[in-house]
């Protein structure tokens, strides 16, 4: 499917790509890391990070049994918190694959639990009506062919670096093979997220590897040919696709060179993307509303992480915040999904979302009884909590009243909004105006 003529303004998005309307309009997605990494519970880089080698890696391949993984329970989390689709490693750095992939013996069928989790996951969240998205490594540290560089763990071992023992070449293929896989043998993917390049790194004795060693224009033809209506992201280092900075709220992301792009913040909520006991610097339900907030008032997507652990449960700290959110898009969906950037400046603590004719005014800070809105004289017609649809009532300057010093001062392009002293019942309470 070609882009429509209304989505080719996107700078970063090919007429080949699939229609990303459905991505733009959506806002809000889960990241779910989970693998090997998942039992180790201390990052899903600590292979690298420790230097270990293969054989003594494979303890956490003999041992992965995730028995209490339940897909429907996943899937139903997934539904209430409010998201649209979900993004599931399919394959992380380490190289173990999720799928009961014929091109490699270093598969989840393989373990104890001996059970394609990846069809279970994709039927799982198809049944609530989520879209499906596949994370895919191009980095594989278990692969003999795969180049040994800077971010390999066996990168101190010297003897093991000799590229006449590997071939790059022959890596790739597998890795095509993998991918023909995935979209020929799951029904419909709606996104493929891989990860990562880093041409840019240079360790003097191996440089960082990006579009020319993945050969992503071989890959991305090869997707494309498969799944022609699948969305991609940027990181075949082919500076198209849907940006996704990660761990950090941009300040702007939506234009590049003045024009606007497709982008996506990918978060956590402890810092970890994977499963990591020890983590516990959990960001707040409310942080994490911000962010999203935050997100698509800058036109962007929000992709928020869960780190399921060994034996395949989401932890009661995730579930508490996505039980959280969930209860906030419950109420205030309409403010997110279809929503976009306004054109007005939002008062000091508040953020802006628009739909149409709506404006939506999201308060991250409880003032004290009025807010005043800038640009909106004579445009507001009716104000309301979205959370109850209760009035709030509004003020506009009128020449024809006196202003004393014991009465709030209206600036002629503005709408002051009358708010009661205490803060609504909700963590982000959201005001929605309609303009004429």
């Amino acid at each position: 499917m070609n882009v429509p003529t209304e989505n080719l303004k996107y700078i970063n998005w090919p007429n080949n790509y699939g229609d990303p309307q459905w991505f733009i309009h959506d806002r809000f997605g889960l990241f779910i890391h989970f693998g090997l990494y998942s039992a180790g519970a201390r990052h899903e880089w600590f292979m690298t990070r420790e230097k270990i080698d293969l054989q003594a890696y494979k303890k956490y391949f003999d041992y992965f049994n995730p028995d209490l993984l339940h897909a429907k329970q996943w899937a139903q989390y997934a539904k209430k918190a409010g998201v649209k689709y979900v993004v599931i490693t399919t394959k992380h750095h380490e190289g173990f694959v999720l799928w009961d992939s014929k091109l490699t013996e270093y598969k989840v069928t393989n373990t104890v639990i001996k059970r394609d989790l990846l069809y279970e996951i994709v039927e799982a969240m198809r049944e609530e009506g989520l879209k499906i998205g596949f994370y895919h490594s191009l980095i594989d540290w278990n692969h003999p062919d795969f180049i040994i560089d800077g971010l390999h763990p066996l990168r101190d071992d010297v003897s093991k670096r000799s590229l006449a023992n590997r071939n790059m070449d022959t890596y790739i293929e597998y890795l095509k093979g993998q991918i023909r896989e995935l979209l020929t043998n799951y029904g419909e993917i709606n996104y493929l997220w891989f990860d990562f390049s880093y041409s840019h790194r240079d360790w003097g004795w191996a440089k960082g590897k990006g579009a020319v060693d993945w050969r992503s224009e071989e890959l991305e033809k090869l997707v494309l040919e498969l799944q022609p209506n699948i969305l991609l992201n940027d990181r075949l280092d082919l500076n198209r696709g849907i940006m996704t900075p990660e761990q950090f709220q941009p300040n702007r992301l939506n234009k590049e060179n003045n024009q606007p792009v497709i982008w996506e913040a990918c978060q956590t909520m402890n810092g970890s993307w994977g499963y990591h006991r020890d983590n516990l610097n959990w960001k707040s339900s409310d942080t994490l509303l911000k962010m999203l907030i935050d997100t698509v008032s800058k036109n962007g997507n929000f992709l928020l992480n869960i780190g399921p652990n060994g034996r395949g449960e989401i932890d009661e700290n995730s579930v508490v915040r996505l039980k959280a959110i969930g209860e906030w898009m419950r109420l205030h969906a309409r403010s997110i999904y279809g929503s976009k950037q306004s054109e007005f400046e939002a008062p000091i603590d508040c953020r802006y979302t628009q739909r149409g004719s709506q404006l939506y005014l999201h308060i991250f800070s409880w003032p004290y009884k009025h807010i005043h809105v800038k640009g909106l004289a004579g445009r507001v017609s009716y104000c309301q909590f979205l959370h109850d649809a209760s009035e709030v009532r509004f003020a506009e300057y009128d020449p024809k009243e006196v202003i004393t010093s014991t009465e709030t001062t209206i600036d002629r392009d503005s709408v002051v909004l009358n708010l009661p002293v205490q803060k609504p019942n909700v963590s982000i309470p959201v005001i929605e105006l309609f303009l004429k």
